[in-house]
């Protein structure tokens, strides 16, 4: 119950206004920045997860056609060894 639906015009020029009085118009400009900074790391944050989760899926996909070629690798070594052993 401490927060019921998103807030609209009024409540945020009300907390803009609470916010002027408590800390001063020449604190605004440097919080400000320090909101932006932490914007763009988190959207920075949440590229790089993204980045890491595709990857990982790219990987997943590249495991599943490895054992194919080890397969395939193990058996043309057997093929050789049971040429050489028939020679």
């Amino acid at each position: 119950m401490l927060f019921i639906g998103p807030l609209g015009g009024w409540e945020i020029i009300v907390i803009l206004v609470i916010v002027l009085i408590i800390f001063g118009p020449s604190k605004l400009p440097q919080m400000g920045q320090a909101l932006g900074k932490a914007i763009r790391e988190f959207k920075k944050a949440g590229k790089e997860l993204r980045s890491d989760v595709t990857s990982l899926d790219d990987d997943d996909d590249d495991e599943d056609v490895t054992p194919k070629k080890s397969t395939t690798a193990k058996n043309s070594q057997d093929d050789k060894s049971n040429k050489k052993s028939q020679s």
